[in-house]
């Protein structure tokens, strides 16, 4: 497992449409990854879960993955949002 902090830069925040590609990305990838947000820890695959953390531009979260590909899927869930 890896984890890794990182700042949200999305000029929206995270609204329904980036939120439904972050989801998509997440989605791409076998290993479990998780968002993790003050003290809540979300599914990233999850849209109804993401959409309730209600992250915002310049907000820092912790994405971990784990799996056979997670250092892929930290990769590009950082290009996302980045």
């Amino acid at each position: 497992m890896i984890e890794q902090p990182i700042t949200v830069q999305v000029d929206s925040g995270l609204e329904v449409r980036p939120i439904a590609m972050l989801v998509q990305v997440a989605g791409r990838f076998s290993s479990e990854i998780y968002i993790i947000s003050g003290k809540k820890k979300i599914n990233a695959k999850s849209i109804m879960g993401m959409m309730a953390l209600g992250i915002d531009n310049g907000e820092e979260i912790i994405v971990t993955a784990s799996g056979q590909d997670e250092e892929e899927a930290i990769a590009a869930i950082k290009d996302y949002l980045t």
